[in-house]
């Protein structure tokens, strides 16, 4: 999921403010409407229009169970919430992503909420989905700590003139490309000094393990409850091909190494690369920074042995020290149904879970590649490394400056596999239990 910046030194005054003294909602007296308060971590201006809509939606319609909308930031929320918890302060409505929720819930701060889905909820969300926010708990028993109901997919963002100009043919959500036709195709783009492609990789991590599923690759194993790190033919593969884009067929903007997600938009505009491969919530910012006429698609990222992404998940959780647990799984009931559902992923430009708002007709159409980005959902499964006690340090310690020598073409294949193996395997020993 995307960390941006939503005012964090803001939002942690407005955190403190506003869930401070008292563990989140006040108790309710005697003919009094219970009070929840809701942390939101919506940044974008659309995304935040939905939230609050959403929320003074329900205030007038339950007047007896008020919710408070507070602003947070995902630049902060972990470190906040675990402040929070501490205190006792908590909000009762929690919204973060999947990744975070496994130490909460082994800490006992969310609630389990398997015994309170309301039916209709549960079967709206795919299993896959729902896998994304099962952990273990601070008894060591299964549980679903939170309802997901935002998901990312990888695409690639292409202009339309030098694609069509490629002869190459066009992927659809039915027949992607196969990587060799993907690189085959950002072959054909590459003349005149201009680059088929651009791999964006100033954060390579997550987007090389996701695509990674594409041929099976996990990087991870568990025997006996350890885990371990694993750098098989299965991982190497998206590795390889991406590598060989950039410095054997020479189809890959070099340029683009270093920058985020969506630092390559500008040479994007200009015509200096044809394609981008990207996360679905790009089409935003290309929708507002494209220049009169330029024309773009979206197409499916290309499939290895199957077309499989890895995925987290966007969630709403349930404070464990919550005084209104149900009225808060009321709220979040309505919040999630799939009408609203729709109006989230729109505001966000994600997936949603609920398979009937993938239905809308709002999600469905051609306009700014929604067909292909609701259409790519269908490939994701429950992102491997979302289990891995230890991921987040491995990760940041590890893989990404390993990942960044070897698209700098500075080290082998060979020895990203040694190092993220041997120097893996050492972070990952000090989170075995």
């Amino acid at each position: 999921m995307r960390i941006k910046s939503a005012l964090a030194a803001a939002a942690i005054v407005t955190l403190a403010a506003a869930c401070g003294g008292g563990g989140g909602g006040e108790p309710a007296g005697p003919g009094e409407p219970v009070k929840l308060d809701f942390l939101s971590l919506a940044w974008q201006k659309e995304s935040v229009a939905a939230n609050k809509e959403l929320v003074n939606e329900w205030n007038k319609a339950h007047p007896d169970i008020q919710v408070t909308y507070v602003q947070g930031s995902w630049d902060n929320v972990n470190d906040q919430l675990v402040t929070q918890f501490a205190g006792g302060t908590a909000p009762d409505v929690i919204h973060n992503d999947s990744p975070a929720l496994a130490g909460f819930a082994s800490d006992g701060y969310l609630l389990d909420l398997s015994g309170k889905l309301p039916a209709e909820l549960k079967s709206d969300i795919p299993q896959h989905a729902w896998d994304t926010v099962t952990f273990a708990g601070g008894e060591g028993e299964q549980g679903v700590y939170g309802v997901p109901f935002l998901q990312e997919s990888q695409v690639i963002i292409a202009n339309k003139k030098l694609l069509d100009e490629s002869g190459a043919r066009v992927p659809t959500p039915e027949e992607p490309w196969t990587w060799d036709e993907f690189s085959e195709a950002a072959k054909k783009m590459t003349k005149d000094g201009r680059y088929g492609v651009a791999w964006a990789m100033k954060s390579p991590v997550n987007k090389t393990l996701n695509l990674a599923l594409n041929f099976g690759g996990t990087f991870f194993q568990t025997t006996d409850g350890n885990t371990t790190v694993k750098v098989g033919p299965e991982e190497r593969e998206v590795l390889q091909r991406i590598h060989d884009q950039l410095y054997k067929d020479k189809s890959a903007d070099p340029a683009a190494l270093g920058q985020g997600t969506a630092d390559p938009l500008p040479a994007f505009f200009q015509g200096k690369f044809a394609m981008l491969p990207t996360g679905v919530y790009l089409r935003q910012q290309v929708v507002e920074q494209a220049p009169d006429g330029f024309e773009w698609v979206t197409l499916p990222a290309p499939k290895g042995t199957s077309a499989q992404q890895g995925a987290v998940s966007q969630t709403l959780s349930i404070a464990q020290e919550s005084e209104h647990p149900d009225e808060a799984m009321q709220f979040i009931s309505f919040f999630l149904n799939a009408a609203n559902q729709a109006k989230l992923a729109k505001g966000d430009w994600l997936l949603p879970t609920s398979q009937k708002a993938a239905a809308d007709a709002a999600m469905t159409t051609k306009e700014n590649g929604w067909d292909v980005a609701t259409a790519s959902a269908q490939n994701l499964v429950v992102a491997p490394f979302l289990k891995v006690n230890g991921y987040d340090e491995w990760r940041s310690k590890v893989a990404t400056p390993v990942l960044q020598e070897y698209f700098a073409n500075k080290i082998s294949l060979d020895e990203v596999a040694k190092r993220l193996v041997e120097e893996g395997n050492q972070v990952l020993e000090r989170y075995h239990r």
